[in-house]
């Protein structure tokens, strides 16, 4: 599949002339700026996309009168003079804005020759006339990201039209290095825009208008060739040019020495610092869509090479940024939706008020978990404080059910090799691991339970036991389908002897005296410790046995229904990384057929916009903590609680994604699922409905199971992990996957796009946006596959 994206050229400038609106003059300025860059370059270019009327009236053949050193081109042109969107419908040809990007990349790039040129690439109408598509122009044009000059509207009016235009670029991300217009003497636009926009760092100049049409063609045209050659000789048009020229030079070398001023000033996340260097920073200029726009030590050397590359190359988001990314970077919805409520809103205190994304949120989260026994929504800042405040939620209520006290030793139930976030508290609910085993205030209270994994190895699905487990199930056991592994009722054996073993092991622990304050879990993937598939059927059996165990059985509480209120321990499941589409369903956990007192939400919650978390709790755990002693209250906050924007950004995320599921969207993965129309049979009647399916095919991982240096591999919803085998055992702490990550970036010679993505030890994944087309899977997955070679 093409992917054109960010391009920078160091070789060719180009500059993306936009209009506020049309009849302002675009083509005018162009031909003025196509003079005087005749003065600087050896090649000038003018490149009109898409233009509707006459082709005696086209602009490029308007400029291409002007000198025979300009080499002006259109390359959609629609004979009727109406909106491209309407001119597009009597076309036989298939103008989509795939098509138009590709061919405006191709091209600019046969410009990007060995000597220095510069491209004008001149849009039709105002910023946001309809492309063919019907889609705006802003939007059609934002993956190239070009610098961009806005003409302005000079006329009654024009002011406001101005300064909307500006804004619908910059809010999509565009850098608008000018605003221009003709200094037309009864409006003055010119004389308030020069202040508006110095106002804010956005330089804007003015030129006189053009003289009156003659009604002879030869006297007009030497009359405007007169006027040209004075306007390319004013200041103003000069002194444009030259920071032109300037910005151009100065975004390479902001961009190459990024990584190196990286090193000095920043303390990067989850690496080891001595195997950092310039060399291993990828430096980000922009992102769209399922993309980085990237620059690397290793695409500088290519360039070096041969300057006609480009400088930035695009590269597949492949860790979703850390599993944020629902909707695509540089989505237009979500950032008006977020300037919008900025806005508005900007922050505000949420102590004892409400605002109405805060509230909406809340309402359209306990509307859709299909959960019952939520009900009261928790707003912080991050996933990691979100579960801080679901373990405090879930032990406080344990404790006042109880009557343990603050001096109790009070623990949680939870699995091994699972990740609840780097805050203090939430490290103390894992297991000892490399991410906490060194801090000193680091101390594990808890318990936590082998169990069992689902993988695809050579071309089977499995299920494979833990030792501690084996003696029941007999290890390892195989299923024609991932349904199948869901399907409860047919696996009346496996869940015996998962509840067997998980009753024995409560009732040991609780022997001992051991207090359980929650069960805290991930449901179906442990994302952190190792992309772990979960048996479904395993958490379903430990709820089970949590809530029904006779040791834990507690007199319930006169004020609560029994059948929403929590028994044996308060559950919590920790669906930041797996909830709201993730893995294919709005909540992670209706694949277990579970109802949890406590849920946390984050990552997709916002489409990647802002960080945000919700924990939303029963009715029982909220009543916990209701007494006429304000020390009884949950005393946990943030100053960006509930933060506006980011609930706002919310709200659009979600809306998007219902309408997406709505909509169909997904069908088509999911016929590349051998049984995903089958709704999955479980306990509750209520829970969601469907198969589990993937947008990764299940023909593409059965391939890579088979590859010699693969152990195992999965694929649910929008999430692939590939297990690489590691020739000393290890899995966290090994390099294995090191080296098809760094293939992936470096891709191909003369590849168009490459792969960013991380790796947890021996684990190499990837996930897409919800957002992402199956031709870009299926471009990935033979990249993917190449590399296992």
């Amino acid at each position: 599949m093409r992917q054109v994206g960010s391009v920078l050229w160091p070789r060719l400038q180009v500059l993306q002339v936009y209009g506020a609106n049309t009849g302002v003059g675009k083509t005018i300025f162009s031909s003025i700026l196509c003079r005087v860059f005749q003065r600087h370059f050896p090649k000038v270019y003018y490149l009109k996309p898409v233009s509707t009327g006459p082709q005696e009236e086209a602009d490029d053949r308007h400029i291409s009168t002007l000198s025979q050193n300009i080499k002006a081109k259109c390359l959609y042109q629609f004979s009727d003079p109406v909106s491209p969107h309407i001119a597009a419908r009597s076309s036989k040809e298939s103008v989509t804005d795939e098509s138009i990007r590709a061919t405006v990349h191709d091209e600019l790039n046969s410009y990007a020759t060995d000597e220095n040129g510069i491209a004008i690439v001149e849009t039709a109408g105002g910023v946001m006339s309809p492309a063919p598509s019907g889609n705006s122009q802003a939007d059609l044009y934002r993956p190239f990201r070009l610098p961009v000059l806005l003409v302005g509207d000079h006329q009654l009016g024009g002011i406001s039209t101005t300064i909307s235009a500006w804004e619908s670029l910059h809010v999509r991300g565009y850098d608008v290095q000018s605003v221009a217009l003709f200094s037309e003497s009864r409006y003055d636009n010119h004389s308030y825009l020069k202040d508006y926009f110095a106002e804010r760092d956005v330089h804007a100049f003015s030129v006189p208008p053009p003289p009156e049409r003659h009604s002879n063609g030869a006297e007009d045209a030497r009359a405007m060739q007169e006027y040209y050659e004075e306007a390319a000789s004013s200041s103003s048009v000069v002194t444009f040019s030259s920071q032109l020229l300037q910005n151009h030079d100065k975004r390479i070398a902001d961009l190459q020495s990024m990584s190196a001023e990286a090193v000095e000033a920043i303390w990067h996340p989850f690496m080891q610092h001595s195997e950092r260097s310039k060399d291993t920073i990828t430096a980000i200029d922009s992102a769209y869509g399922d993309y980085f726009a990237t620059h690397t030590t290793q695409q500088a050397l290519i360039v070096s090479q041969n300057p006609t590359t480009s400088l930035i190359k695009p590269a597949f988001d492949a860790s979703a940024s850390w599993w944020t990314q629902g909707l695509g970077h540089g989505n237009p919805r979500l950032a008006l939706t977020a300037a919008h409520a900025a806005g508005r809103y900007g922050h505000v205190m949420f102590a004892s008020a409400v605002h109405e994304p805060a509230l909406r949120l809340a309402q359209t989260l306990l509307t859709n978990m299909g959960n019952p026994r939520l009900a009261k929504v928790f707003y912080t800042d991050n996933g990691s404080a979100g579960m801080e405040v679901a373990v405090k939620m879930g032990i406080r209520a344990a404790a006042a059910r109880n009557g343990w006290s603050a001096d109790d030793d009070i623990v949680i139930l939870g699995l091994k090799g699972s990740y609840h976030g780097d805050t203090m508290g939430t490290m103390d609910c894992s297991e000892p691991s490399i991410y906490n085993k060194k801090e000193p205030w680091y101390t594990g209270r808890g318990h936590w339970l082998d169990f069992p994994q689902v993988k695809m190895r050579k071309g089977r699905w499995v299920v494979e036991s833990p030792d501690e487990l084996n003696n029941s199930l007999e290890g390892e056991k195989t299923f024609d389908s991932l349904d199948d592994i869901f399907d409860f009722q047919k696996r009346t054996d496996d869940y015996a002897a998962y509840k067997q073993h998980c009753d024995a092991t409560l009732a040991e622990l609780i022997e001992k005296g051991t207090k359980f304050g929650a069960l805290v879990m991930e449901p179906i993937l442990l994302g952190a410790g190792g992309m772990m598939f979960a048996d479904p059927l395993f958490q379903r059996c430990l709820v089970d046995s949590v809530r029904h165990h006779a040791s834990l059985a507690i007199e319930m509480q006169p004020q609560h229904d029994g059948s929403l209120d929590w028994t044996g321990m308060p559950v919590i499941c920790d669906e930041i990384f797996t909830g709201l589409y993730r893995l294919g369903r709005f909540s992670a956990s209706s694949f277990l057929g579970v109802d949890a007192d406590i849920v946390a939400n984050a990552k997709l919650l916002t489409g990647g916009v802002l960080p945000l978390c919700t924990t939303t709790a029963s009715q029982a755990i909220f009543d916990a903590f209701v007494s006429e002693d304000k020390t009884d209250a949950l005393l946990h906050g943030h100053s960006y609680t509930a933060h506006p924007v980011g609930c706002s950004a919310a709200n659009e995320s979600l809306r998007s994604m219902m309408k997406m599921e709505r909509e169909g969207v997904w069908d088509g993965f999911k016929g590349h699922w051998s049984s995903s129309d089958n709704s999955l049979t479980l306990s509750s009647p209520d829970r969601q409905a469907g198969g589990a399916w993937s947008m990764w095919s299940e023909a593409f991982i059965k391939a890579v199971s088979h590859r010699s240096q693969v152990d195992s591999v999965f694929a649910l919803g929008s999430v692939l992990a590939i297990t690489l085998k590691d020739p000393d055992g290890k899995s966290y702490a090994s390099k294995a996957a090191y080296e098809m990550r760094d293939k992936l970036l470096a891709g191909a010679p003369g590849e168009e796009w490459v792969i960013h993505s991380r790796v947890l030890g021996n684990v190499w994944y990837a996930m897409a946006a919800m957002t992402t087309t199956r031709e870009t899977i299926e471009s990935l997955e033979e990249k993917i596959f190449a590399a296992l070679e």
